[in-house]
């Protein structure tokens, strides 16, 4: 990695919890050279503008949770236990592996569905990514066995999507753990059920 590359990658971690936490209207350049020591030359000498440093930010963070659910699903041996992954992370994001600030994805998709279309692309490939992961493992999981046949893999994804993001807003908005908890419980229930 070069020199360059270095340092757009040290940009993009320094200003990763200021994007996830703070949002990207509400993140200045003054927040970005006080995240990263560098001067608004050595920033914009790297990327184009905020924008773009908030798109790399987001790439970087959901690599983080892609990485960590990666990282436990090869600990698995069932598909089942690989789903299960899932709700046992969510319950967790607080945990120092997941970024700072919660779910990227639900943080971003509900600042720019109506502001950035570029972002809300990269949101909904995201999305379509963590979707996708979900039904092959049930597909898999039914050609296996574990699950059964008539299972409609794609409505199963959405359903499990769905209730991990709205968990996560909830517990987030209200600071109720509990609900969290509850919540992960529901998908379990869903996941032990196919």
């Amino acid at each position: 990695m070069g020199k360059a590359e270095r340092t757009k990658q040290f940009i993009i971690e320094k200003t990763a919890t200021l994007f996830n936490t703070k949002g990207i209207a509400a993140t200045s350049l003054q927040d970005m050279t006080e995240a990263t020591g560098l001067t608004k030359g050595s920033i914009y000498g790297n990327f184009k503008n905020k924008d773009e440093v908030a798109l790399e930010v987001f790439r970087y963070n959901f690599k983080k949770v892609t990485n960590l659910v990666a990282e436990e699903m090869a600990r698995e041996s069932t598909f089942r236990g690989k789903i299960l992954c899932y709700p046992r992370i969510y319950t967790l994001f607080n945990d120092p592996r997941f970024p700072v600030g919660g779910c990227v994805i639900l943080n971003t998709a509900i600042e720019v569905d109506d502001t950035l279309p570029f972002m809300c692309e990269e949101v909904s490939k995201a999305i379509n990514s963590w979707k996708n992961t979900l039904i092959f493992l049930i597909n898999e999981g039914i050609k296996a066995g574990e699950f059964r046949s008539e299972n409609k893999a794609e409505d199963l994804a959405l359903q499990i999507i769905a209730i991990i993001e709205g968990a996560v807003m909830l517990t987030k908005v209200s600071g109720k753990l509990d609900y969290m908890q509850s919540l992960m419980k529901t998908v379990e229930n869903l996941i032990n059920s196919l």
